[in-house]
């Protein structure tokens, strides 16, 4: 009896795995035709879904350009509710000082001087209706700078389009300014005709001009 049992599990053990069965041709060529019809519905899907996206940036494309052209061909309304007017571009040069004379929102002409200059002159062209300028304020001005003998520019704030500042008395600027604006009403125009001792000098380094000089200032604000 034992060695009956211990035959029939040796022969359990020793059985071969069933060994699948083998493919047919046939059946190779019809899975393979699977294959291919899976691979081409994939194909078109793909194809669809780029030609679909292609559409839609055409169409937005499409929608974008006609809104904006319909919001160039209108001008913009800043009284339209929900805006205002900015107000950097509603600012002008020059910023004149409330109730000044219109003259002073053009450049004057400077012109060259007759005669020699032995002290500082102050001639009032637009008197302004403001306070009158105090040692230690600090100033606003435009102005144009000739030399007095054949009235040739040297400098001016206009080309700038943007006033100068400076404190009066702090010896910042030229003794001829310092002295020849104090008194002046915010608002005026004025000429200063500055003798050389009082300018730059006969003989100034650094590119500054020699000589009598002549500068008509508009004093457009003192703090």
């Amino acid at each position: 009896m034992p060695d009956s049992v211990t035959s029939r599990s040796s022969a359990a053990v020793k059985r071969p795995a069933p060994v699948p069965p083998r493919k047919t041709k046939a059946v190779k060529r019809a899975e393979a035709k699977i294959a291919k019809a899976r691979a081409r519905t994939m194909q078109r899907r793909r194809e669809a879904l780029s030609m679909a996206g292609v559409a839609a940036a055409v169409v937005a494309l499409i929608v974008g350009l006609v809104l904006w052209i319909g919001n160039t061909s209108q001008p913009a309304d800043p009284t339209a509710a929900g805006t205002t007017p900015d107000a950097t571009t509603a600012a002008t040069f020059p910023p004149l000082p409330e109730g000044a004379d219109p003259a002073l929102s053009t450049k004057p002409a400077a012109t060259a001087g007759t005669g020699t200059v032995t002290e500082l002159k102050t001639t009032t062209l637009v008197e302004g209706t403001g306070p009158a300028v105090r040692s230690g304020q600090s100033i606003n001005v435009n102005y144009v700078g000739v030399t007095y003998t054949d009235g040739k520019e040297f400098d001016s704030s206009w080309s700038r389009s943007k006033p100068f500042s400076f404190t009066v008395g702090a010896g910042k600027v030229i003794p001829g300014w310092d002295q020849g604006l104090l008194g002046v009403k915010v608002g005026s125009r004025v000429q200063l005709d500055i003798p050389a001792d009082l300018a730059y000098g006969e003989n100034p380094s650094g590119g500054q001009p020699a000589g009598t000089l002549r500068f008509i200032v508009d004093v457009l604000a003192a703090d």
